[in-house]
């Protein structure tokens, strides 16, 4: 079983880099299907989907209604917005921007 490491000692900050490297969304389609499960693709998209919604104020039950993520899907989304590192909120910004 492998043993967790700390992020400054783990592959992550090479991903990462690999993941800036992407220059289209074929491309980083393409590298997320061979990089990930189809669970941990599904999972990813629930998470995103949910972050608009969120951030219109819609409650989490109305979410859970309209898009069949589980309410702690849903709330663990919320936390990260209100107390995470910003990143949800970057991204949606540039997003709307574009």
């Amino acid at each position: 079983m492998k043993t967790h490491t700390t992020v400054k000692h783990s592959a992550l900050p090479d991903l990462m880099h690999a993941i800036s490297l992407l220059e289209s969304k074929d491309e980083a389609l393409q590298f997320f299907i061979d990089l990930c499960t189809p669970a941990e693709l599904e999972a990813m998209a629930d998470r995103w989907q949910v972050v608009p919604l969120l951030r219109q104020g819609i409650p989490y039950r109305t979410i859970h209604e309209q898009t069949g993520v589980s309410v702690t899907t849903i709330t663990r989304v919320a936390r990260c917005l209100s107390f995470g590192t910003g990143g949800y909120e970057l991204i949606a910004k540039r997003l709307e921007l574009s």
